[in-house]
């Protein structure tokens, strides 16, 4: 064990020594190594923080929550909208029937929403407002970020009282300096009371409604506001924990809708039927094929970085020939020479690779508007065994010509 510790201090000390006595040399060949880990880095850790960001804010959609609605979601290729464009929208009659009926589901709730509305407060006002009608068990299904106040109850939401929970930036607009809750503000011709807000949530790089500007009312007051041919509602529907892949759920909502709508067996679903899961599949998709073609791209770097990591050794084994030489007639072993060289091939290459890191770990203190830049463990990790590979890889060549030298012809070199 103690010969193997000592080896491996003679091996730093003589990549250290490399380092130190040709400077220059060194860094440009590293260079490669760095930028390599840098580009790879720095995509993993950019697709991770995307990835995380946009689950982050689908978690509006719910979780274990299907949607029963017009139109189906769609991802990738053509779009077929002309099958879809004449089926009948799903209605508060629709929502009765299954929030009465289905048995396999947690909770059941309808929404639909309005843009482009201007609240008023005397003499202040705030535009484009998205408005969202609900019904009261629409909270339980999806996270509200609500901080002060409440949500509105069941008799509110069934005699469509006019209350409202409205985001942070309508709070600072229409109530500045004072406590909201109980406060009346008029939204197209009605006067609603505040009866809750939510949490400041800041801008969303993808996702549903911006909080900060939204305002959730019962759905019954929202019908009689903004119901025109054009609204198009959804029912949501959160299943049970036990049943998995809500696929029990799927088929009894199913079967309920056809029935409601008096479908033939032979006649297709005037409805879609659409799950979280398909989102978030799609969007593991999208974020894998960028994983992919970041590690392709970074690949070539690194390849760069290997060459010019090899290049720095072959010179180092030319230019201690003799003291290989001098080694090997002393008793060192050819393990004891390619083991030498090798380890400080590697450790070229890993300081290289830390240099990439602190590159990316700088990168992260750059603002990118919402998108927050995160380097975890496993990145590092990832960085440091890449540069390692790439080390050995480059170096084994080099250290089995030195491993294998003859002694005598080696101490003649110079």
């Amino acid at each position: 064990m103690r010969i193997y510790i000592q080896l491996m201090f003679e091996s730093f000390r003589f990549a250290w020594e490399a380092l130190r006595s040709n400077l220059l040399r060194t860094i440009l060949s590293l260079l490669g190594v760095t930028v390599g880990i840098f580009a790879i880095i720095a995509v993993f850790v950019l697709v991770d923080s995307m990835e995380k960001n946009v689950k982050d804010n689908l978690a509006f959609l719910g979780d274990r929550t299907m949607y029963v609605q017009k139109w189906p979601f769609g991802f990738g290729g053509p779009y077929p909208w002309w099958k879809y464009v004449n089926r009948p929208s799903v209605n508060y009659a629709e929502y009765e029937f299954l929030s009465k009926r289905v048995t396999m589901a947690e909770a059941v709730a309808i929404f639909d929403q309005q843009g482009g509305i201007t609240m008023k407060n005397g003499s202040s006002s705030i535009g484009n407002i998205t408005v969202l009608g609900v019904t009261e068990s629409y909270q339980t299904i999806v996270e509200i970020p609500l901080g002060d106040g409440r949500f509105f109850n069941e008799l509110e939401s069934t005699a469509a009282r006019q209350v409202a929970i409205i985001g942070a930036d309508i709070v600072d607009a229409l109530f500045p300096g004072i406590d909201p809750i109980g406060k009346t503000f008029k939204m197209d011709g009605l006067n609603f009371v505040v009866i809750g807000t939510m949490k400041k949530q800041g801008e969303s790089l993808l996702g549903g409604p911006d909080f900060d500007v939204a305002c959730f009312v019962p759905y019954g007051t929202f019908d009689k506001l903004y119901h025109t041919k054009n609204s198009d509602p959804a029912i949501c529907i959160r299943g049970l924990e036990t049943d998995k892949g809500m696929e029990e759920l799927e088929a009894e909502v199913t079967g309920l809708m056809r029935t409601r709508r008096s479908l033939k067996p032979i006649e297709e679903d005037s409805f879609s039927i659409n799950r979280t899961e398909q989102v978030v599949a799609a969007v593991e998709g999208i974020f894998g094929a960028l994983y992919t073609g970041g590690a392709v791209i970074s690949f070539f770097s690194l390849l760069v970085g290997g060459f010019g990591i090899a290049n720095i050794m072959f010179v180092s084994v030319r230019e201690r020939t003799n003291i290989i030489g001098i080694q090997k007639s002393l008793g060192a072993k050819n393990a004891f020479i390619l083991y030498q060289f090798l380890f400080e091939a590697v450790f070229l290459s890993v300081l290289g690779g830390l240099a990439g890191l602190f590159l990316v770990f700088l990168l992260t203190f750059i603002p990118f508007g919402s998108l927050e830049l995160v380097m975890r463990a496993n990145n590092i990790i990832l960085g440091i065994s890449v540069s390692a590979v790439i080390g050995t890889l480059a170096g084994i060549i080099p250290a089995a010509i030195a491993a294998r030298m003859d002694p005598v012809i080696a101490i003649r070199s110079k």
